[in-house]
């Protein structure tokens, strides 16, 4: 399967080039060319994107104003820019890799490999796992993913819910959604949802157990696509 991918790019000479490269490569299926993080907002809400190639410098909204409003684990992201003061930044958003612009072809083929790498390691089974330890009152608790139901996020804590009851534990979001297995999805920045635990769907929201949850609009599609609907 190809890696679906977007450029988001304000100059059009650097968009043309990077089309080429993806055109070029086995590897990458191009989805959408956008000149600003609006346009690319919106491609995002409506496809399962897997790579973005994402300039810093635009006008309105930065390549990190995007990075803040993506909630998924599953896309991942190159910067590519023309300059270097921006990879301290760019390590912080755990970004895949850092392209500086112009981008040669040797190098944007050892992005896609890096690309291709990280998540051949997370489909693998050895990655696979069926629970989770978390540590509560000093000691560290088996939770087996069946039994979790949802999780909320509550500032510099989250708290994990199962039937019987709930922990708070001292980790965020990111840290934790990138733990989880497939069966988990973030469905709004402050909330991941086990999808077999969902009651129904109703609009922005969903139902589990007793809890309505909100749905953002940048995960309702992937939400939707995940769920076996008829």
């Amino acid at each position: 399967m190809k890696l679906r991918c977007i450029i988001v790019d304000d100059e059009i000479m650097a968009r043309k080039s990077l089309q080429k490269l993806c055109e070029q490569h086995s590897a990458l299926e191009l989805v959408a060319i956008c000149e600003n993080v609006q346009q690319a907002l919106k491609v995002l809400e409506q496809n399962e994107i897997d790579l973005i190639w994402l300039d810093v410098e635009m006008p309105e909204m930065t390549g990190f104003d995007l990075l803040e409003k993506i909630t998924t684990t599953t896309t991942q992201v190159i910067l590519t820019t023309s300059k270097i003061e921006y990879a301290y930044d760019a390590f912080q958003y755990q970004v895949t890799d850092y392209l500086k612009k112009p981008i040669t072809g040797p190098r944007f083929n050892l992005a896609v490999e890096k690309v291709l790498d990280l998540r051949q390691k997370k489909d693998s089974p050895l990655q696979q796992h069926n629970e989770i330890y978390i540590k509560h009152e000093g000691r560290y608790i088996r939770l087996p993913y069946s039994d979790i139901q949802f999780v909320e996020n509550i500032g510099d804590y989250v708290k994990i819910y199962t039937s019987k009851q709930s922990y708070v534990i001292h980790t965020t979001m990111k840290s934790l959604e990138e733990k989880l297995g497939k069966q988990f999805l973030r469905v709004h920045r402050s909330f991941i949802v086990h999808l077999d635990k969902i009651v129904d769907i109703e609009e922005n929201n969903l139902v589990i157990a007793n809890k309505v949850i909100p749905i953002s609009r940048a995960n309702k599609s992937e939400l939707m696509n995940r769920l076996n609907m008829l």
